[in-house]
C-alpha cells in the first residue's frame, strides 16, 4: 500500500480518487475548490490539503485529472505546485487528457527534480471513473509503469504503456477521434432511418448484431431515440479533445477532414446550448437545425 495524492475531483478525478482509497491506499486530496475535497475526505477517510504543494508532499505517487494544459501546469509547476514538494523518487500520474507537448515538458522537469513520470489519460467517461472500469493510455519508461501499474489499477480494467512519454496523450488523441466519426455516422444512420419510417429499436436489435455494432449504439440508441442529452461526455469536453488533435495534427502532418468536419457540427451543438449534451447529441443537431 502506498501514500497516495489525488489532484483534482471532478466528475472522473472525486471516484477515481476514491478507488485509490478502497484500494487500501492512504490518500489525500486537493481541489480548487475546497468545499468539495472536504466532502470527499469525509465520504472516503483520507485528507486534503489546501494546495497541490501540501497535497504532494512525502507522497509515494502523485495523481492529477484537471480540465486541461494550463490547469496541468498551474497545480505542478505554478505558485504552490505538486512539483516543489516531491520526494525524490516519488511517481507523478498524469490522468488528464492533456497535449502531448505539455506531457514532455512535464516529464523533463520532473527528471530534472529527481522524480518520475507517466501520463496517463483514461477512457470510460463518468460511469467507467464510478465503476472502476477506465480504460487508461500510458506513456513513460517501461519501470516506473511496473511499479505504478498496481495502483492505477484500482480504478482501471484496463492499463497498457503506449510508448514513450506523450504516446499515453497520443493514443487518447486517437481515441476521440474514433468516437467523434462513429457518432457522426450514428447519428446520421439514425436520422436516416428515422426520416424513412423505420422502427430505430428493430433496426438497432438487427444491425448491432453484426459489423455496425459498437459501445456507442448498444449505450446510446435509446437516449439519441428519445431525444435525451442530459447525462454522459459532455459536448465541450469532447471539443477540448478535438482541438488537442488537430493541434496534433497540424504538427505531425496528418490529414484529418472528418474530424475537423465533426468539430465543426459539435461548435453547431454549442450554438444550440448543448454545450453539456452527451457527444451523441450530434443527432439533435441534424433533427433540430
Amino acid at each position: 500500500m502506498a501514500n497516495v495524492a489525488f489532484l483534482g475531483l471532478g466528475v472522473m478525478g472525486y471516484p477515481m480518487a476514491g478507488h485509490l482509497a478502497k484500494g487500501g491506499h492512504t490518500v489525500t486530496v486537493y481541489n480548487r475548490t475546497t468545499a468539495k475535497a472536504e466532502k470527499w475526505a469525509a465520504e472516503f477517510g483520507g485528507a486534503f490539503k489546501a494546495t497541490p504543494r501540501e497535497a504532494a508532499e512525502g507522497q509515494d505517487f502523485v495523481f492529477c485529472c484537471v480540465g486541461n494544459d494550463d490547469d496541468l501546469r498551474q497545480v505542478t509547476i505554478g505558485p504552490d505546485g505538486a512539483f516543489a514538494a516531491m520526494k525524490p523518487g516519488a511517481t507523478f500520474v498524469d490522468n488528464t487528457t492533456a497535449s502531448a507537448e505539455v506531457a514532455r515538458e512535464l516529464a523533463a522537469a520532473a527528471e530534472k527534480a529527481g522524480f518520475k513520470f507517466l501520463d496517463a489519460p483514461v477512457s470510460g467517461g463518468q460511469a467507467g471513473a464510478e465503476n472502476g472500469a477506465l480504460t487508461v493510455m500510458v506513456g513513460g519508461k517501461q519501470d516506473v509503469f511496473d511499479h505504478a501499474k498496481p495502483v492505477i489499477d484500482c480504478y482501471a480494467k484496463m492499463v497498457g504503456l503506449m510508448g514513450d512519454t506523450g504516446a499515453g496523450q497520443l493514443t487518447k488523441m486517437v481515441n476521440q477521434t474514433c468516437i467523434a466519426g462513429l457518432v457522426q455516422g450514428l447519428a446520421e444512420g439514425f436520422h436516416f432511418a428515422k426520416s424513412a419510417g423505420l422502427d430505430i429499436e428493430k433496426v438497432v436489435s438487427v444491425i448491432s448484431q453484426g459489423a455496425a455494432g459498437s459501445w456507442q449504439m448498444e449505450n446510446r440508441w435509446k437516449t439519441m431515440d428519445a431525444d435525451e442529452y442530459n447525462h454522459g461526455f459532455a459536448v465541450d469536453w469532447m471539443r477540448k479533445d478535438l482541438a488537442i488533435v488537430l493541434a496534433e495534427a497540424r504538427r505531425n502532418g496528418s490529414r484529418m477532414p472528418v474530424t475537423a468536419l465533426v468539430d465543426q457540427f459539435y461548435g453547431d451543438v454549442q450554438k444550440m446550448g448543448g454545450g453539456r449534451y452527451d457527444t451523441s447529441s450530434l443527432l439533435a443537431r441534424l433533427e433540430r437545425s
